[in-house]
C-alpha cells in the first residue's frame, strides 16, 4: 500500500465518512478555505490510480467510493510510523508519547487496561 499526501488523506477522510460521493459532494464537506473543484477532481483521480478509490460512471459524472478501508490504511500508517521512527518497537513509541504528552500514571493504566481488553 502506498502512502498518501496530506491533501489525498484529507479527501480520503471525507470519502471514508461519506462512503461515496461526487466531487461536488466531497468539496461541500471540506473546511474553509476550500480547494478548487479541479484540485479535488485531480486528487480523487490520483487516489484512483493509487488504488484507494474506484468510481461508478453516470454519463459524464463519476461517483467515487473507497476500496481501501480506513482501518487498513490506519494499520499501514502506524506500521510505517513504528518502523520509521521507533525501530519497530511499540514500547518505544508508547514511551515517546507518554513523555511527550506528560501522561500521568492513571492515564497510562487506562491505556494498559484498554490494550488488555483489545487483546482478549
Amino acid at each position: 500500500m502506498r502512502n498518501l499526501t496530506r491533501a489525498e488523506e484529507q479527501v480520503m477522510q471525507i470519502l471514508w465518512e461519506a462512503e461515496k460521493g461526487f466531487v461536488k459532494d466531497l468539496l461541500e464537506k471540506m473546511t474553509e478555505p476550500k480547494p478548487a473543484y479541479n484540485t479535488v477532481s485531480t486528487i480523487i483521480r490520483i487516489l484512483e490510480r493509487k488504488g484507494f478509490v474506484q468510481h461508478k460512471a453516470y454519463g459524464k459524472s463519476h461517483e467515487y467510493y473507497p476500496i481501501v478501508s480506513k482501518d487498513a490504511y490506519r494499520s499501514h500508517s502506524i506500521k510505517n510510523l513504528l518502523s520509521g521512527y521507533f525501530g519497530g518497537s511499540f514500547t518505544k513509541m508508547a514511551s515517546f508519547f507518554a513523555k511527550d504528552e506528560n501522561l500521568n500514571i492513571k492515564e497510562l493504566e487506562k491505556i494498559m487496561n484498554e490494550v488488555k481488553e483489545e487483546v482478549k
